[in-house]
């Protein structure tokens, strides 16, 4: 199982590179809390593991620190101040304060929350690459192991 290596993050993500600013307990602490987005366990049928597990969980704990920061930006009881919103901005006004945003091209609510984030684009282009193609089971000999109806071997 996959453990918390700040040396690790800390070399990989390298704005969060100062211990005073980004204490190790917090950062351990996202990154456990990523570990519940992503399964840690190394397997061969996953598609994220050794390192490039690792590297994903770092990107997740960083994104969900940024997140809460963002959250957390303007608002001393940490009751979400922030103004932070998804999107790009794509246009600003100073009297009578306009800002206008571009949607990140996303699929989803899980896309469109990666996409919050330079991380957590990072993790989503990452998921991407490894997720390609799938899995696959058939083919000759890999076939020889299921059974098809009736109980006779394909």
């Amino acid at each position: 199982m996959a453990q918390y290596d700040d040396q690790f993050f800390r070399t990989q993500l390298i704005a969060f590179k100062d211990p005073a600013v980004y204490p190790e307990a917090i950062l351990e602490a996202y990154w456990e809390m990523a570990r519940e987005f992503i399964a840690v366990e190394d397997s061969p049928c996953y598609v994220l593991n050794g390192k490039t597990l690792v590297m994903a969980v770092n990107y997740l704990a960083a994104h969900l620190y940024v997140i809460g920061a963002q959250s957390l930006d303007g608002a001393e009881d940490g009751s979400g101040g922030g103004s932070e919103q998804g999107g790009f901005s794509t246009s600003a006004s100073v009297g009578e304060v306009s800002v206008s945003k571009l949607a990140p091209p996303a699929k989803d609510g899980w896309q469109f929350w990666l996409a919050s984030t330079p991380y957590g684009t990072a993790l989503w282009a990452l998921l991407g690459l490894k997720a390609v193609g799938g899995i696959a089971v058939g083919g000759l000999p890999e076939r020889d192991g299921f059974r098809k109806v009736g109980g006779l071997f394909w």
